[in-house]
């Protein structure tokens, strides 16, 4: 991106002044480096995004920011439905509700593996349903597929997929109220009926990680963690429930744009008032996507739990935090003094609430939300705290990951699977995927350098350094 198209307002954030028919600024958190590395639709996505009706304060953009559809990934927006604020399917992404969940392995350590490290992930592997339509056995019938979608993690604890404290670690308690199951359409239902508890493929993994670098030791032990515990990561969505959902209301609201006298200057972001009919199907479809990537994600930690219970018997395996990216939430948000309440689109981006928000366990209270950011297979994954810096500069959001440096067809021309997973091996880390071609998409170097996206996350004030994760097995899609 060029950088004379935009106004320095410190070495960490840029501008882009209202022209055009752009209604509020655009912002961009990132460095000098990152932001010259991001493409330039990344200019011409945010710019369109900061014309649409009803949008609030400014448009922002994530450190780790590239072109999506619509919406560029890593991109925030608010809207206020009192405003004629709309709501965008593209703004949401069709792996909805995609997040990450980390599992804490009660104190374990490396040298707790022992002999075990490869017989553990050959279990993990053959337990964790992966891959491109991959399925976890479990089949649901119509009333328990609504049940799903209504109640979220919650439902999978009642059926036995974990304990009632495991919600407490889980962005809204792992369920969103007022989803409408009756507003997701048969093919997206269909499409689920035996996903559920499965990774899927793309960039979804389940990794065991060590903690291997502290940078706030005080947040670290109100998370319950420590240098050298073993964690694992679970990255993964809504799986064909959530891209099928995003599928059905594009077309709609791109047929339906023009009635509601909505321009458009790109059709991907194409959208609905909130306050339409349209808009209120979309959001309840959305949320009942919200539920199922909350519940798929319980229920592979059932599995994890099985795994562990099953290897070493005397580790405990409990949630640290679950949080998503790619969501539309209604929120409380203080904007020139007062309070509103405004729609959040976050696409490739998590929300990063700071120290005494009313949602958050209270040991966790005075570190502030678990911010959760994924790596790609060699590198580091981190875990960051939410600050109250947040809330006035990107309505309390951070980054998600690195972001992507170039496209998987790309990747997939320059490297082989399996030179990477035995260039990974040498390093210590263990891949077990079904796909080589998968992993050779998701090669490591086709992604932004992580260390300097959460680097200057920080720097920015979006979420504060925690901690550090090396990984040692991945199971990939």
């Amino acid at each position: 991106m060029e950088l004379k198209k935009l106004e320095k307002k410190s070495d960490y954030e840029w501008e882009i002044s209202p022209y055009n028919g752009m209604r509020v600024p655009a912002v961009i958190y990132a460095s000098r480096r990152l932001v010259e590395d991001m493409d330039d639709k990344v200019f011409q996505q945010i710019k369109n995004v900061a014309s649409l009706p009803g949008i609030v304060k400014a448009a922002y953009v994530m450190p780790d920011a590239h072109w999506g559809y619509g919406f560029p990934i890593g991109g925030v927006a608010a809207f206020d439905a009192a405003e004629g604020g709309v709501i965008s399917a593209g703004g949401v992404g069709f792996d909805i509700s995609c997040g990450v969940r980390m599992i804490r392995l009660g104190g374990m350590k490396i040298d707790d593996l022992g002999q075990l490290k490869e017989k553990l992930a050959g279990e993990l592997f053959r337990r964790i349903p992966a891959g491109m339509g991959s399925e976890s056995g479990i089949r649901l019938g119509n009333r328990e597929m609504d049940e799903m979608l209504t109640k979220g993690a919650a439902w999978a604890v009642e059926k036995g997929y974990g304990f009632p404290g495991d919600l407490e670690r889980i962005e809204g308690h792992g369920k969103i109220e007022g989803a409408l199951p009756e507003e997701v359409s048969s093919r997206a239902k269909e499409r689920l009926r035996e996903e559920i508890g499965s990774l899927g493929s793309g960039n979804h993994y389940l990794e065991v990680q060590t903690l291997e670098d502290v940078f706030d030791e005080k947040a670290l032990k109100a998370y319950g963690l420590e240098r050298g515990d073993l964690v694992v990561s679970i990255h993964c969505g809504s799986r064909g429930l959530g891209h099928q959902i995003g599928t059905d209301f594009l077309r709609s609201m791109s047929l339906e744009a023009v009635n509601f006298g909505i321009r458009l200057y790109d059709r991907e972001l194409a959208c609905a008032p909130i306050d339409s009919d349209l808009g209120r199907s979309y959001i309840g479809a959305m949320r009942a996507g919200m539920n199922c990537a909350m519940a798929n994600r319980q229920v592979l930690t059932h599995f994890v739990r099985g795994v562990i219970s099953d290897l070493f018997p005397s580790i405990s395996v409990s949630i640290v935090y679950d949080v998503s990216h790619n969501t539309c939430k209604e929120e409380e948000h203080i904007v020139s003094g007062r309070k509103k309440r405004l729609f959040i689109h976050r696409k490739g981006a998590t929300r990063a609430f700071g120290p005494g928000y009313k949602e958050l366990p209270e040991e966790y209270s005075s570190a502030g939300q678990p911010v959760l950011i994924g790596g790609s297979m060699g590198s580091s994954s981190y875990l960051l705290s939410g600050t109250a810096e947040s809330e006035s500069r990107a309505f309390s959001s951070s980054c998600h990951g690195a972001g992507r440096a170039m496209s998987r067809h790309q990747s997939s021309k320059k490297w082989r699977g399996s030179d990477i997973v035995e260039n990974l091996g040498k390093k210590g880390i263990l891949i077990m995927s079904s796909s080589m071609r998968g992993v050779a998409e998701e090669a490591p170097p086709a992604y932004k350098d992580v260390d300097r996206v959460v680097d200057d996350a920080h720097m920015a004030g979006l979420s504060k350094k925690v901690a550090g994760f090396k990984p040692l097995i991945c199971i990939k899609g």
